[in-house]
């Protein structure tokens, strides 16, 4: 290819921050966004970055802007069973073991380095294959695809039968950096510090999703109570939304001249919060494997679409990739029998973990760090 440039589609936080991580490499990047480019800044979601995650928009030259919420310790728990687990940042010695904070600022800090950069974003734009619109068509040598679901047709899939409810819920105490996780058998609840509150996660059957946002802040309140137990009193509720539950993955996220991150890669359910994640350590990686071919391979220097370039890149990404998946998995189906001797099994397994500090560190390290934690 004598055109090195890569086509990005998808202008959301994953589509810049790979166009960020190319132009560190030297790679030249172009984002096509469906949406216009305001509308992609109206994010209503909480994302929970992990420090591993920090250290990437660190590179990117965006988190100095952030305000993001520390979590310095996690609790793990699950109601109705003995044994808990609790992760502490100074045992792990990182600034904090994840970061907390809503997806329109880290959206907008990109965008402005985006712009600040001089990288071409195309919004209010279509893109298909080598078709930008009807008019105009493209070459490019690579085509990440950085927006969109996984079909049916293109991967494995796994409908988990839950809806995940969002909104922030002030409480009674401080909350001292502290994130929970809390396992019940109408599925996992989780609080994580969010400036003064809580943003909150309640998993529940997918059927029951409509009655759930259809409460009054009077009805939600207790079931949120009882979910989650008496360790923090609620006081004020947002609004909330929900969003269905899903695996989806692509066995292999490369094909010729192409190649898929972020939820057109792979869709996790939230708990233990690996998805964007996951998303950030894939782009990363890809930027650094092109950066570190780039001026190598007897004249495929400039090439960042070649078939071996891109095919060493998902070798490297297998570990980590379905490690994640797997564990988000285990997670799910470990948690959502209430088999007896299974239900006692898991409190002694959160009982080992909080005992055996080698352990504890390793899937610490794990849900920080990825497969770099090994």
């Amino acid at each position: 290819m004598n055109d090195p440039r890569v086509a990005i589609v998808g202008g959301g936080p994953t589509g810049m921050a790979l166009a960020l991580a190319l132009r560190l490499q030297g790679i030249p990047a172009e984002i096509f966004e469906a949406r216009a480019r305001t509308a992609v800044r109206r994010d209503a979601r909480i994302l929970a970055l992990s420090d591993g995650a920090r250290q990437i928009l660190d590179g990117l030259g965006v988190w100095h802007t952030l305000p993001a919420t520390a979590i310095d310790t996690i609790h793990i728990s699950h109601r109705g069973s003995f044994g808990r687990t609790v992760l502490r940042s100074t045992e792990m010695q990182v600034p904090a073991l994840g970061w907390v904070l809503p997806a329109s600022h880290l959206i907008a800090a990109l965008d402005d380095a985006v712009a600040a950069a001089g990288i071409a974003y195309h919004e209010g734009t279509k893109y298909e294959g080598t078709k930008v619109d009807a008019e105009t068509t493209a070459n490019f040598a690579l085509t990440a695809w950085a927006e969109g679901a996984v079909s049916a047709d293109s991967g494995k899939s796994r409908d988990y039968g839950q809806h995940a409810v969002l909104c922030v819920a002030g409480v009674t105490e401080a909350h001292r950096n502290v994130a929970w996780e809390r396992f019940t058998d109408e599925g996992p609840v989780a609080l994580l510090p969010l400036g003064k509150d809580y943003a909150v996660v309640l998993t529940c059957a997918a059927e029951q999703a409509a009655a759930v946002l259809a409460m009054d802040d009077a009805a939600f309140r207790p079931l949120l109570q009882e979910r989650f137990g008496t360790r923090h009193r609620f006081t004020t509720l947002t609004s909330r939304v929900a969003y269905p539950l899903g695996l989806r993955y692509r066995e292999n996220p490369v094909g010729v001249r192409e190649v898929w991150l972020g939820n057109a890669a792979q869709t996790l359910h939230p708990v233990a919060g690996q998805g964007f994640n996951l998303a950030l350590r894939d782009l990363w990686e890809l930027a650094q494997h092109l950066g570190q071919n780039r001026g190598q391979n007897r004249g495929r220097a400039n090439d960042p679409g070649d078939a071996a370039i891109l095919a060493q890149y998902a070798r490297g990404r297998q570990l980590d990739r379905h490690g994640a998946i797997g564990f988000t998995n285990l997670l799910i189906d470990s948690f959502a029998s209430d088999f007896a001797p299974l239900r006692h099994a898991r409190g002694a397994g959160l009982l080992a973990l909080d005992l055996l500090p080698p352990l504890r560190d390793f899937v610490a390290r794990r849900m920080m760090f990825g497969a770099r934690a090994w």
